[in-house]
């Protein structure tokens, strides 16, 4: 399998993005629960669906059951991992070195959060992974990075700490600069940033970022 993973999970999709987003070849599908309804549509047949079906239509379920030979990792809907969070650690196990999942944003944050905080996982194994809906796009770095517009997702960049205080956040190119910034969890300095410069160098000491790329409208 492609070393690039689109997992589609079950909450908000819009099918021109995704649908770009499985363009071309050697690429890795999983279907999470309720995101197998938008394969369906499309006539996608994933590599692998995982998820306890407690919201899929019965049609959609029976069809990958009975007519496809589509590998299902079913589960009881009382576990100890959210189905998107299994289907990343699937995704690893199959050796992703890049995950890009659509559905996980919209509906309900508690949903939302969850998934925002699984791409902890793959970042500690140095694994790229990405949240994505047209109006955002949501990552975690746990090192210095750069931002360059010609790259950027949208108009504006966020930054919050993930669970801990960050230490000496710097923003270089940045049309509000920082040096030596120390960012509390409850801190709403980094709102709405934007690139100034060719390209945006974040550097810090300690900590984890939570990195929101975004538009007021959807521009994808």
């Amino acid at each position: 399998m492609s070393k690039r993973v689109v997992i589609i999970s079950g909450g908000d999709i819009t099918d021109e993005l995704t649908l770009r987003s499985l363009s071309g070849g050697n690429i890795g599908v999983i279907g999470v629960d309720r995101g197998i309804e938008f394969l369906y549509r499309h006539k996608i047949v994933p590599n692998y669906i995982v998820g306890d079906f407690d919201s899929v239509n019965e049609e959609v379920a029976r069809y990958f059951r009975e007519e496809t030979d589509v590998p299902i990792k079913e589960y009881n809907p009382v576990k100890d991992a959210s189905d998107t969070e299994i289907a990343i650690r699937l995704a690893m196990t199959i050796g992703a070195t890049e995950i890009e999942i659509h559905g996980a944003t919209g509906g309900r944050l508690d949903h939302l959060w969850a998934n925002v905080q699984c791409l902890y996982i793959p970042l500690k194994k140095d694994i790229k992974a990405t949240l994505v809906d047209p109006q955002n796009r949501i990552s975690l770095h746990d090192e210095d990075f750069v931002l360059n517009k010609e790259e950027a997702y949208g108009q504006y960049f966020s930054l919050f700490p993930l669970g801990e205080v960050v230490h000496g956040l710097t923003l270089e190119g940045a049309k509000y600069p920082l040096k030596n910034h120390t960012m509390e969890p409850q801190d709403s300095l980094c709102v709405s940033n934007e690139i100034k410069d060719e390209a945006v160098k974040v550097s810090f000491r300690t900590g984890t970022l939570i990195l929101m790329e975004t538009n007021d409208k959807e521009g994808f």
